[in-house]
């Protein structure tokens, strides 16, 4: 108990004297220029939703986050709150932050911080004060249910550190977070739902399926995180006819959207975002079966406007926009496993540039699983107003406004038998199934 009460007196002078030295020198400016399409109460900040798996030399992540915070020099809040182990966590991001410029200092909030009481450190003033005064906060991954019990009373109240958070944030300063540190991003989170296609036979439950984020980018954006990579676009759509959601945004890794403070979102990084659109689309009780989606594909440097929905294409694309009368694809699209890494987006690449009408993905599930003989069908289909991108540099699709449709199918189980080629004389012949 002395080690856990020194250690935190610790904490709390190095605090005051970050603060006083903040004061002293003097922050760089983070406002946003002034914008006509901002409203008073809308947040002047912006947000670095990533995926995932950051990668330590992914710079143009790493380097907007230091501009958006105020530049070199910058100082950025690093929360670890989501990691099973904050300190070796918390210490790695802090030296990440620092290679790229900014002075990055750990925030000791977090459940699994040893010698600590991460409630009590929520609760401390000087050290909210320093949340408050710095140009940028950053959240790590783990597991998000972490982040919102360190950071809300357990009446649901904000505690000083959550309050401090969002005078940043309103004040014109940067929020970033990775995997978990996306997810606490909308007002509604994933916590510990069923493996996907098992959330499609049986929908999400409250409380532990489904729980309450810290909503920084609005209440009308769902998001999701480790998108393409773990095949999670599909469980995107039960939890967004769950709660009234009727625009997503799922984020892959080591790529992350940048919101600006007048809504409009760029994706920057290694690959991409899915944009789902359900303000058109028809749901039928049961199993997820939904019809009239409209799914899109934003490469990097793409860019798309939450408010007015205009998309952007990145400039090495503007110039080549993909010309219906001239396909590329010519064979049948089909996938058997549409949950598989990139699929869906390699499934919409190809659509858009293809003389083909559709392109079929299905997702089956183990015969051990639960409702076996329960399967879907993805159906991807042009409409008048899909259009698609290539870059002339990396050759890379941006596609926009794919219908999607998905209705249950019965699979019949064993999926395949086994044949027995029997060599005979004169030639051969298929011996009976076994």
């Amino acid at each position: 108990m002395c080690q856990s009460v020194a250690f935190q007196l610790v904490v709390r002078l190095l605090l005051r004297c970050l603060l006083a030295c903040a004061c002293w020198t003097g922050l760089p400016a983070v406002a946003a220029a002034p914008d006509s399409s901002i409203s008073a109460s809308q947040p002047k900040g912006s947000l670095v939703i990533i995926g995932g798996a950051l990668r330590g030399d992914n710079a143009a992540v790493w380097e907007r986050m230091v501009q958006l915070a105020g530049g070199k020099g910058a100082r950025i809040a690093v929360f670890a709150s989501a990691s099973a182990s904050p300190d070796k966590t918390g210490q790695a991001l802090v030296e990440r932050f620092r290679h790229y410029g900014a002075q990055a200092f750990f925030v000791p909030v977090a459940p699994r911080l040893a010698g600590t009481d991460y409630q009590a450190a929520a609760e401390d003033p000087a050290l909210a004060a320093a949340v408050r005064a710095a140009g940028g906060a950053f959240f790590s991954g783990g597991d998000q249910a972490r982040i919102t019990r360190a950071l809300r009373r357990p009446d649901g109240s904000n505690t000083r550190i959550l309050d401090a958070l969002w005078e940043l944030y309103r004040g014109g300063g940067m929020i970033g977070g990775t995997s978990a540190g996306a997810a606490i991003m909308s007002s509604t989170m994933f916590g510990h739902p069923k493996p996907v296609l098992a959330t499609l036979k049986l929908g999400l439950g409250e409380g532990g399926e489904i729980a309450p984020g810290l909503g920084f980018i609005g209440d009308e954006v769902f998001i999701d995180q480790h998108l393409l990579v773990r095949g999670r676009f599909a469980r995107m759509l039960p939890a967004m006819l769950k709660k009234g959601y009727q625009l997503g945004l799922g984020i892959d890794e080591n790529t992350a959207m940048v919101v600006a403070p007048n809504r409009e979102v760029e994706v920057i990084g290694y690959r991409g975002a899915l944009l789902v659109d359900l303000s058109k689309a028809v749901a039928q009780d049961g199993p997820l079966e939904l019809s009239n989606v409209r799914l899109s594909y934003l490469d990097n440097g793409d860019r798309f406007h939450l408010r007015t929905h205009a998309f952007t294409p990145a400039p090495d694309k503007r110039d080549n926009r993909i010309d219906p009368a001239r396909p590329y694809y010519r064979e049948p699209l089909f996938s058997a496993d549409i949950l598989g890494h990139s699929t869906v987006v390699e499934l919409m690449s190809r659509l858009i540039d293809s003389d083909q009408p559709e392109a079929i993905g299905l997702s089956l599930d183990s015969p051990h699983a639960v409702q076996p003989e329960l399967g879907f069908e993805f159906r991807l289909s042009r409409s008048p107003d899909s259009v698609g991108y290539q870059s002339a540099l990396t050759e890379q699709y941006s596609v926009y406004k794919l219908r999607l449709d998905i209705r249950p199918i019965v699979v019949q189980h064993p999926l395949y038998q086994y044949w027995r080629l029997d060599a005979v004389a004169g030639g051969g012949r298929v011996g009976a199934a076994r």
